[in-house]
């Protein structure tokens, strides 16, 4: 069983890593693909319908998207992330794009 120091200790450190885990909407990376066997080749799925805890006080809420993973897409669930004052949230998003479909990841920008 994990003690209340250890706890803490871990929470802290996830805490600190947060932002080191995030982009920066000028460094968001963009994945496309434009024929089969290259990547996906049809639309992605409908985001799937998640339901949206209440709101949290000093986070804010991303939701979940597609991505592409080993062949096929793959579900990435929704979650909280610690807001960033001054900063804005743009959240994950696939976009038809010169006729390929692109990802684009989402991050944090001023």
């Amino acid at each position: 069983m994990l003690s209340r120091r250890s706890l803490l200790t871990g929470l802290l450190a996830a805490a600190a890593a947060a932002p080191l885990a995030t982009i920066a909407a000028g460094e968001a990376e963009a994945q496309s693909w434009g024929g089969p066997g290259s990547g996906p080749n049809g639309r992605p799925p409908q985001p799937r319908m998640e339901r949206r805890p209440p709101p949290r006080r000093g986070y804010v809420w991303v939701p979940g998207h597609w991505q592409w993973s080993r062949g096929r897409y793959v579900w990435v669930s929704g979650g909280w992330e610690r807001s960033r004052p001054g900063w804005r949230h743009r959240d994950p998003q696939w976009v038809w794009r010169n006729g390929r479909w692109v990802f684009i990841q989402g991050g944090w920008y001023r």
